[in-house]
């Protein structure tokens, strides 16, 4: 998990295609460059461009990001 602050990508979507979509549509791409703004048990707000959006732990946990 990511911490608050943190600048990371994302490099895998795990889940179904429906997930997938979804998060497509919310801007979360395979290579799309976030920043944690809050992490509160496993609920986080990240930072998109100048988009927020509010994830809940289930979906966070789907998104594999790594460090940059």
């Amino acid at each position: 998990m990511a911490q608050e602050g943190e600048r990371v990508r994302i490099y895998l979507l795990r889940g179904g295609k429906g997930l997938e979509m979804r998060l497509t549509s919310l801007g979360l791409n395979v290579g799309s460059e976030l920043v944690v703004s809050q992490h509160q048990g496993g609920n986080m707000v990240v930072l998109r461009g100048e988009t927020r959006l509010a994830l809940g732990a289930g979906m966070a946990h789907k998104i594999m990001v790594i460090r940059q």
